[in-house]
């Protein structure tokens, strides 16, 4: 098995659990981190990597991150519809 990344998270992917929780999502550090390294669908856009992972049904998770100095840094993350981004 290789070297699984060092995950960190900027203060305002920090602050984003509290936000997506008054929401109604139940997300948390791990399943952030399942995303960013266990992606159902991977986009690129510039510097920034956009991992989409399946929450439910209806739901997906999608996380903004870039690879920073060895490290994978989520700038943030949010749920989205499955059918708009085909997961």
């Amino acid at each position: 098995m290789g070297d699984i990344p060092k995950v960190r998270f900027t203060r305002h992917a920090k602050d984003k659990f509290e936000v997506v929780r008054r929401y109604g999502y139940d997300v948390d550090r791990e399943k952030v981190v399942e995303t960013v390294l266990s992606p159902d669908r991977l986009d690129e856009r510039g510097d920034q990597r956009l991992a989409i992972k399946v929450l439910d049904e209806n739901y997906a998770l999608r996380v903004v991150y870039e690879v920073r100095k060895g490290y994978l840094v989520v700038i943030t993350f949010y749920p989205v519809r499955r059918d708009r981004y085909g997961v």
